[in-house]
């Protein structure tokens, strides 16, 4: 289970961009997360993602509390969960061709052994062609690089996947075939999923369940008038 459990976030002392959220997402299972721009959802996924620490609230991930964020997290909970942000170019470092993009997590944690016959599994799953593997980050479209940063978010074959507005930027026909790749990766690894995103049809098409932001924030006290 993912269980996000009233969890306060922000990034200035004392103003939080939302309090008491509430989500869960159980293994296998696909929630949609919907909400408009600017309502804190992506800040949530960080938190989800164990890139962000809350304010306050739990997250617990496979029946373990989390405790630490970012690289302070244990492997073995930070190595769960792959990431897949709305924004391409500023999650790639520019330096580095498609194919090392994608084995950047294999060789951060010491399995480089592993990493070309893993770049030669993922690139065709997401839609990237030897060639398109030598470029860098400045010769590839944003779609392409989003396949890439795809591929290296399940690198690691992480058993849940939080996709924050993966396909924003994206046309229509590789908006189909990320999500078809993610569909892929699920049915054949059973991982859960959170995909945020502002697009109703497309959540509600992709997920088993989407959830409206509003009913993730505790409701409002009566004001006794």
């Amino acid at each position: 289970m993912l269980e996000l459990d009233s969890v306060t976030a922000g990034y200035e002392p004392r103003r939080p961009v939302f309090r008491g959220a509430s989500l869960t997402v159980a293994p296998g299972e696909a929630v949609g997360l919907l909400g408009p721009s600017g309502c804190g959802k992506s800040t949530l996924a960080r938190v989800a993602a164990l890139l962000h620490r809350p304010d306050a609230g739990r997250l617990v991930l496979d029946g373990t509390e989390v405790t630490a964020w970012r690289h302070r997290a244990p492997r073995a909970l930070r190595t769960a969960v792959g990431v897949v942000l709305q924004q391409p170019r500023t999650a790639a470092d520019p330096r580095l061709t498609l194919a090392d993009l994608i084995a950047e997590p294999l060789r951060a944690t010491g399995r480089k052994g592993e990493a070309a016959d893993r770049v030669a599994e993922l690139a065709p799953a997401v839609g990237l062609t030897p060639e398109l593997l030598t470029r860098r980050p400045h010769a590839v479209s944003d779609g392409q690089l989003q396949r890439a940063c795809l591929a290296r978010a399940l690198s690691l074959r992480p058993r849940w996947l939080v996709c924050d507005e993966m396909t924003a930027m994206l046309d229509a026909s590789t908006t189909a075939a990320l999500v078809a790749a993610v569909e892929a990766y699920r049915a054949q690894t059973g991982a859960g999923l959170l995909a945020v995103g502002h697009d109703r049809v497309l959540l509600n098409r992709w997920c088993d369940r989407t959830v409206e932001w509003r009913d993730c924030l505790p409701a409002e006290e009566p004001s006794g008038r």
